[in-house]
């Protein structure tokens, strides 16, 4: 099994949520939104990210108001 990087994944991730307990492991953060009906930080521009409306409406009209 691959080794997580939780170092280098935690200083390229985007997320502005400070006490986040799943901060640079990817894979739980990506577990966590998904069972909420959301998308990690990492999927959104950073000044939608700050809103912290991180759930499929907002991904998907961020993307359809795009085109």
């Amino acid at each position: 099994m691959r080794e997580c990087k939780i170092q280098k994944n935690t200083s390229a991730c985007p997320c502005t949520y400070e006490p986040c307990p799943r901060k640079g492991i990817c894979c739980e953060c990506i577990q966590y939104h998904w069972s909420h009906h959301e998308l990690p930080a990492c999927f959104f521009p950073a000044e939608v990210e700050k809103t912290y409306d991180r759930s499929l409406q907002k991904f998907l009209s961020l993307y359809k108001n795009s085109e």
